[in-house]
């Protein structure tokens, strides 16, 4: 019988992560590895999401015309400009679809987001690894991978799983040096964690060009990882490609409310902020006076390594699980030694911490 046959690329997609054992995730009593908002959704969306299942027979007709309106007046945005998905990752691939060919090439740092080059694969394109300086993205080694077959850049600022970003300067470095034919797509899931001064959120660079589009997520920060929710903010002529490519109905009723009403608590978000950075500078300090490295994040997890040979990352982890606690390995050799921790309530992050030095001195 004939064999039916993918599109050449797709049976080169890996999984980017390293499963955490059949069955474990949820029922351990600490999980800190999906970097998810320890303190949950606003009340307010919680309870808008519970009220809006009284009409689930209905399709959401307006919702995303209304989510999109909410989104512009909360950052001071275009709504036709914006256009909403399940989740940033669906929105990153309609833009794989619209923009990427067979034979296309995809720029991403060889250590940035692991799943980047799964849009490539997914479309026979080909996906061009840049090298990075010790887990950041180098905006002249991108620069340094251009072609005539570049279509996309694609890069997350910050970055996962690592924590790190790039400057708005450089940011608009890479822009200036790539050609006007090639999409700088900038995923900005963890923009509202971060510290650094010099961080520029990129809406105004998209404002002043056609080729420069940015993702976001209600995942993060707001508490709402469970309804797949996400937007992209560019140039109208990109917007309107990825409306075509949209779903029919692309968020559900319940999801539209949880995210209108998450934009309006502004407290909700302070209080996530505020907790996040006091318990990440707490975990970084402590595992850093143990001897580990922890890699200096903008976001709400820690990258951790683990350079003592007797000490590897792997049985850092399994110790960890074995006291109920489930942190993120990656399939990549570039972090066989690290581990991954989400920066949850006070509480767990103390519990990660104390068993973290029990390894470390046993």
């Amino acid at each position: 019988m004939p064999t039916l046959t993918p599109r050449s690329g797709i049976l080169n997609i890996k999984p980017h992560m390293i499963a955490t054992p059949e069955g474990h995730a949820l029922t351990q009593s600490i999980n800190v590895s999906s970097n998810e908002n320890a303190l949950g959704p606003s009340e307010h969306a919680s309870a808008a999401a519970h009220a809006a299942l009284d009409t689930i027979e209905r399709y959401p007709e307006d919702g995303a015309m209304r989510l999109v309106k909410a989104i512009g007046e909360a950052f001071d945005l275009d709504p036709q400009k914006i256009v909403c998905g399940h989740g940033s990752d669906e929105l990153l691939q309609r833009l794989s679809r619209a923009y990427l060919n067979p034979g296309d090439e995809l720029i991403h740092s060889v250590h940035g987001y692991l799943k980047f080059p799964n849009y490539a694969h997914a479309m026979g394109a080909r996906p061009v690894a840049a090298p990075d300086n010790d887990f950041c993205a180098s905006v002249d080694a991108i620069l340094s991978c251009v072609t005539a077959r570049t279509r996309m850049v694609l890069l997350a600022n910050p970055d996962n799983p690592t924590g790190t970003c790039l400057s708005g300067s450089e940011i608009r470095r890479l822009h200036a040096g790539l050609p006007e034919d090639t999409l700088l797509v900038l995923d900005s899931a963890y923009a509202e964690y971060v510290t650094a001064a010099d961080y520029e959120i990129p809406t105004k660079l998209i404002n002043e060009s056609q080729n420069v589009v940015m993702t976001r997520t209600f995942s993060k920060i707001f508490g709402l990882a469970g309804m797949r929710l996400g937007w992209a903010y560019g140039p109208g002529a990109v917007i309107d490609v990825l409306k075509r490519l949209s779903m029919t109905f692309p968020v559900s009723a319940p999801a539209v409310a949880a995210g209108i009403a998450a934009l309006a608590d502004k407290q909700h978000v302070a209080r996530t902020f505020a907790a996040n950075r006091e318990v990440l500078q707490s975990l970084t300090e402590q595992l850093t006076a143990l001897g580990l490295y922890v890699y200096p994040s903008n976001t709400n997890f820690a990258l951790i390594r683990f350079d003592n040979p007797l000490k590897t990352a792997q049985a850092a982890y399994d110790y960890l699980f074995a006291r109920g606690i489930v942190a993120r390995r990656f399939n990549s050799p570039a972090y066989e030694n690290t581990v991954r921790v989400t920066i949850g309530l006070k509480a767990e992050i103390d519990a990660v911490i104390a068993a973290l030095t029990d390894f470390v001195r046993a």
